[in-house]
């Protein structure tokens, strides 16, 4: 038996990874609240990701990770995995591999460690064979493969949850109003940035799609992003034949929920801001790149019913990512005009619906 028998198990999932990652995590709690009402589930992530987790109603408590603050370097980790150690925990479920993690799990003397057998093995003892780059089945499926040494299956239905707080919405709502943003005409997030060259479709397209959809739809453009993104978001602003709000830098986490609670549809890269908007529940339009299994739409497209995926296989053997030497192909296959199809069959039943929850 892996968990006591005579008192509800104290559980720790890790995930220190990227926005998306997180939020394709939020099955688990869920999961193992159903299977273990009365446990204790901590879950840690790293600090700026915090308004991902932060009022799940599935977790007891989130344990931040400032891996360039406090917990940098050997021995901040070493202090951070004493911190661990207190808190008496029976199990930890590594979602993802990490030396760091690997290492507090080990150090903090748990004694189920379940993970993936990569990144400093040793420091595990419940390990499953890393397969996931194959990209054979969704990233929440390979989440719930590391469950089945508690007994815990994986759901017929994968949900994602994403918290919206009061204050993000306050918060939002003071920025809108800053610039008068009217939402009256409903309201389409265009996302141009990706963590990679080779994941984002050519900024200038975006901004012929806003054209295309203007033709039809009386709509008002936002796009969203990093404070990097705004060099993208201005050469959307040249093609597009209307005003688009650059929000790229201006919103956090919780903000960037809020917005999406008044959204009709997100328009986006493979990118975390997809998988957020599909736990709200919004209408989706995401285009993929590279022929990378472990990269493709089967093992992260977002799960939301209300989502296209747009991906085009160009021929290529073998994916070099941002070395790619023809030009990334794979994405200027994506025309406007597959992706103006997909978002105009999203738009209108997405619009009625936000009319009526104001």
């Amino acid at each position: 038996m892996l968990l006591p028998v005579d008192r509800p198990p104290r559980i720790l999932i890790t995930r220190t990874d990227r926005i998306g990652d997180l939020v394709l995590s939020t099955p688990v709690f869920q999961v193992l609240r159903e299977k273990y009402p009365g446990a204790w589930l901590s879950c840690l992530t790293f600090l700026e990701n915090q308004e991902i987790v932060k009022g799940n109603p599935f977790l007891d408590e989130i344990i931040l990770y400032d891996k360039k603050g406090s917990e940098k370097g050997f021995w901040g980790n070493l202090r951070f995995a004493h911190g661990i150690a207190r808190r008496k925990f029976d199990v930890v479920i590594h979602l993802h591999a990490t030396n760091r993690m690997h290492w507090v799990g080990w150090l903090a003397k748990i004694p189920v460690r379940i993970g993936w057998d990569r990144k400093c093995p040793w420091a595990i003892n419940h390990a499953y064979q890393d397969v996931k780059k194959k990209g054979l089945q969704h990233e929440v499926e390979y989440n719930f493969d590391l469950l089945q040494f508690l007994g815990v299956e994986k759901p017929e239905s994968l949900k994602t949850f994403f918290p919206v707080q009061e204050r993000s919405r306050r918060s939002l709502e003071n920025l809108l109003r800053n610039h008068q943003v009217s939402l009256d005409r409903g309201l389409v997030i265009l996302s141009p940035g990706a963590s990679c060259p080779s994941k984002r479709w050519p900024a200038r397209r975006f901004g012929e799609l806003i054209n295309g959809i203007r033709q039809k739809q009386e709509v008002t453009f936002i796009a969203i992003g990093t404070s990097e993104d705004q060099s993208l978001v201005r050469q959307i602003q040249q093609v597009a034949d209307q005003p688009v709000l650059d929000l790229s830098g201006r919103l956090n986490l919780g903000m960037l929920g809020a917005l999406f609670e008044k959204t009709a549809l997100l328009i986006s890269n493979d990118s975390g801001p997809v998988h957020i908007a599909s736990a709200l529940a919004v209408p989706v339009v995401s285009i993929f790149g590279r022929n990378d299994p472990g990269l493709s739409p089967t093992r992260w497209r977002p799960l939301g019913e209300n989502s296209k995926v747009i991906w085009k296989d160009v021929g290529c053997e073998k994916c070099l990512a941002h070395r790619c030497e023809i030009n990334f192909l794979c994405m200027d296959a994506v025309s406007v005009a597959e992706v103006l199809k997909a978002a105009e069959s999203l738009l209108e039943p997405s619009f009625e619906k936000v009319k009526g929850t104001r």
